[in-house]
């Protein structure tokens, strides 16, 4: 079976693509508080609707129950389209009449985001608000009716080798989507070709892998095998493995993460 290696750089370049059609507004990620606000101060009046607009960047409305961009720990519906980022990857696209719609979670230090693919006809603010009512703490995070179970069923592709190791990185991307502070893992991980030589490295695999170019394994019975490297960056350090299982004819993986290597001590 032929191996094709996909040249390092042409990864990070999707893989920042895709972090840049993903990133969210600032009045998402860090919303502004009512009560940071002086007292005395007075909110200054709109001169045109796009001006009253801003008035409900705040993070809440005293006294009542929102669902607006907060830092309360209350779930809220992002304004960000996460299907965009499928209309300038290499191979793969959103299936028709369905919807990739993200929630977030934000508290003054840290927050997290949720993912959903769901048919357009369920996808109205009206049906997505509906799941806002029945979402708790950031464990239990709102599930809109009629949401495919993994957001991956909702991408399709050409089944070339760059589709599928491009699918690799818009999962991890996609799981890692509305993160903030300690909620971020994923972020901290650097794409690599090699053993990095700022450290030395301890093994923890018996057999260290001695190619660690990224590459993609397309079986006779069309399933297919991803392999690539990356190092954590920020502690715990650690050269990481991970192993994608296409089957034949999805882009849902059944995946494997490992450390398999970290820094000795001296």
């Amino acid at each position: 079976m032929p191996v094709q290696k996909i040249p390092l750089e042409a990864l990070q370049k999707i893989r920042q693509q895709i972090k840049n059609a993903l990133e969210l507004p600032d009045s998402e990620n860090h919303p502004r508080s009512w009560s940071s606000l002086d007292e005395v101060d007075e909110l200054p009046e709109p001169g045109s609707l796009s001006d009253l607009g801003d008035l409900f960047s705040f993070g809440g409305v005293p006294e009542e129950e929102t669902h607006v961009p907060n830092t309360s720990g209350k779930w809220f519906i992002s304004t960000t389209n996460p299907g965009s980022v499928l209309t300038k990857l290499p191979g793969l696209k959103l299936k028709a009449n369905v919807r990739l719609v993200g929630y977030l979670h934000r508290t003054a230090e840290e927050g997290v985001g949720v993912l959903w693919a769901v048919p357009e006809d369920l996808s109205t603010t009206a049906q997505l608000e509906k799941a806002l009512a029945t979402s708790g703490d950031r464990a239990h995070p709102p599930q809109p009716e009629g949401s495919f179970a993994d957001v991956m069923e909702a991408i399709q592709g050409d089944r070339s080798p760059a589709s599928w190791i491009v699918a690799s990185m818009l999962r991890r991307e996609f799981r890692e989507f509305g993160a903030l502070g300690k909620s971020c893992n994923w972020l901290h991980h650097r794409l690599i070709d090699a053993v990095p030589p700022q450290a030395k490295w301890q093994w923890r695999v018996a057999n260290p892998p001695k190619d660690l170019a990224p590459k993609v394994v397309i079986y006779p019975d069309n399933k297919v095998a991803i392999e690539f490297f990356t190092c954590r960056v920020t502690a715990p350090v650690a050269i990481f493995q991970h192993i994608d299982q296409y089957p034949p004819s999805q882009y849902q993986a059944a995946s494997v993460d490992r450390a398999i290597a970290i820094p000795q001590r001296s």
